[in-house]
């Protein structure tokens, strides 16, 4: 249980609440056990009248009264249970509640790297039915447990202190069950953790056929995939069934439990009544009563030893991605202000997931307000320059300077609230096309927003929807084509009015025309904000005040668009290529 001392800080949380369902479910429980001492005194009652030893006055005097009190205990304890309940099992939502958040919290501040490395399936498994599991042991779990140790402390020493010899007998099987649950908790700890990580995999891997549905769709692959889901899904039948093999064992031992027990009850109770040694023939009847309510407990001995060892198995899934350290931490408490100057001095980088190196000494100098243009063919290191300035991950090698600093000595938070980043590929969230938008500035209004997407040149195309702005997207913004959630993630970036903007190629899948356009009033709303433009055309890099070429993640061209296109290299090839089409 090494794995569950995490809990430990939820439960001091809750303390209070917990104390007072602690002392709620044992006074449930004592009142709970007043039934069988109250049906055993109305069998003496009763065995008294016909033996003749009351009147009949007396008799149903005395009956009645253990009739009433009956029903006031069961009235009592089906209170007190109730109020078990609204605390406890309370509690366990209340832990659950703070789990999910914890762990979800702690997925934002992970670095890319670690996003690289693990499926989007097995984060959303451990983060539902991992933390499902550990709910049923922080509620259930520690209820029944209390339920437990109340009965048995309480029944016990009124059987010991009314019939030793009897509960000793009565109680015979109970250490062979407990040895046996022993031995399967154990086993199912195992399969547990096994049934964890094969539903992880499944859930990868449906997440990621759903999510390239239209790729499966297009290229015919339907049959493939439905056979390795046959398979991962016949693989997991098992190991789900190899489980519940083992749980299954449990309810037969408390049959066979409750069996021996009442046999004992009965023949050594029957003996001792018979030789003598039990005064009231009531006492066995209360003795099969305690055995019959000292059996479920004893089964969920089982049941919650089985619960704990399922909930320590998730722990430790969970464990593992709570103990990862984020790569990329915030050093500096206070907000920092961002100008957006950018310095790059000699900076080397290389991928630690695939050891590629996408940069190499590659230096530049941008003045606040200053645009910068980027170009160089496919994986020369373009986008890894705007993952950088983001802090999305950190180089050893060079040093990168916002505004004179070292880019680790400002907040992080206060870094990246300043930049509006576009993405190559945009991503959209499954929600209405005016919240994507706002999705950059959470305040602004709908002039704002409809102001944003005529400036990325959208609007149009929205009012063209039937919901106009109110349009809900499909996932990742299957709704739209790739040239408008291309002009929504520039409307989003443009609305929050940053100091840095970065756009990654961002106009990829648009026509020249509708480029020229957005450029045009991207040179408005840019002025006197330092801009970074990654992109494959002369068209976008023309009027920036510097442009570097980029290859094999060195800078092999610098300079402005007059002097670049009179310059023979990379630059002036592309220059003449991308004319000669217009041209044409």
């Amino acid at each position: 249980m090494k794995a569950l001392k995490h809990l430990n800080k939820y439960f001091y949380k809750y303390r209070y609440r917990l104390v007072i369902g602690i002392f709620i479910t044992i006074v449930a429980k004592i009142f709970a056990l007043f039934t069988p001492r109250l049906i055993g005194n109305s069998i003496n009652v009763i065995s008294d009248k016909v033996n003749g030893k009351i009147s009949l006055d007396v008799f149903e005097d005395q009956l009645l009264i253990n009739i009433l009190y009956l029903i006031g205990a069961a009235i009592i304890a089906g209170l007190f249970t109730f109020l078990m309940r609204q605390t406890i099992i309370n509690v366990s939502r209340y832990i659950e509640f703070d789990l999910k958040n914890e762990v979800y919290k702690h997925y934002q501040v992970l670095s890319l790297s670690f996003y690289k490395a693990n499926r989007t399936g097995d984060l959303m498994n451990r983060i539902s039915e991992d933390v499902g599991k550990v709910r049923m042991y922080v509620g259930p779990a520690i209820m029944y447990t209390i339920n437990t140790i109340t009965l048995f402390v309480v029944a016990l020493t009124y059987m010991i202190s009314t019939a030793p010899k009897l509960t000793l007998y009565t109680m015979l099987p109970l250490p062979i069950l407990s040895f046996i649950i022993y031995k399967l908790s154990r086993l199912i700890n195992h399969r547990s953790k096994v049934v964890q990580e094969s539903l992880s995999g499944l859930s990868s891997f449906t997440q990621e056929q759903f999510s390239g549905i239209s790729v499966i769709k297009s290229y015919t692959i339907e049959p493939s995939v439905n056979t390795e889901f046959e398979h991962l899904s016949v693989g997991n039948r098992k190991k789900q069934i190899d489980l519940a093999k083992v749980q299954a064992l449990f309810f037969p031992l408390m049959i066979l439990l409750i069996g021996l027990s009442n046999l004992l009850v009965i023949f050594i109770g029957g003996k001792q009544y018979i030789d003598g040694e039990i005064e009231n023939i009531g006492t066995i009847a209360e003795f099969i009563i305690y055995v019959n309510m000292l059996t479920w407990p004893v089964a969920t001995v089982g049941w919650v030893t089985s619960i704990v060892q399922q909930a320590e198995a998730s722990q430790k899934r969970i464990n593992e991605f709570l103990k990862q350290e984020p790569e990329i931490k915030n050093t500096v408490d206070n907000p920092t202000k961002i100008d957006g100057a950018i310095t790059f001095n000699n900076v080397t980088f290389t991928y630690p997931d695939t050891n590629i190196t996408a940069l190499k000494n590659v230096s530049f100098d941008l003045k606040s307000g200053e645009k910068l243009a980027i170009l160089g063919m496919t994986g020369s290191g373009k986008s890894t320059i705007l993952d950088l300035i983001g802090r999305l991950y950190d180089t050893e090698n060079g040093s990168i300077l916002i505004d004179h600093k070292k880019i680790t000595e400002l907040n992080l938070y206060s870094l990246r609230e300043s930049i509006g980043y576009v993405p190559q590929d945009a991503f959209l969230f499954s929600d209405s096309i005016k919240n994507n938008i706002k999705f950059g500035k959470e305040d602004a209004t709908d002039d704002d927003v409809i102001e944003a997407a005529k400036n990325a040149k959208v609007h149009k195309n929205i009012i063209g929807f039937k919901n106009g702005y109110e349009t809900v997207l499909g996932e990742r913004g299957i709704t739209l084509s790739g040239g408008q959630k291309q002009r929504v993630s520039i409307a989003r970036a443009i609305i929050k009015s940053p100091e840095i903007l970065l756009f990654d190629d961002c106009l990829s899948a648009v026509d020249t025309e509708t480029e020229e356009k957005i450029l045009k009033n991207l040179e408005r709303v840019s002025k006197n904000k330092t801009t970074i433009i990654v992109s494959h055309r002369i068209s976008s890099a023309k009027n920036a005040d510097k442009i570097i070429v980029l290859d094999e993640g060195k800078i092999i061209q610098k300079g402005t668009h007059k002097t670049l296109k009179e310059i023979d290299g990379y630059y002036k090839d592309l220059y003449i290529k991308q004319r000669s089409e217009k041209e044409m």
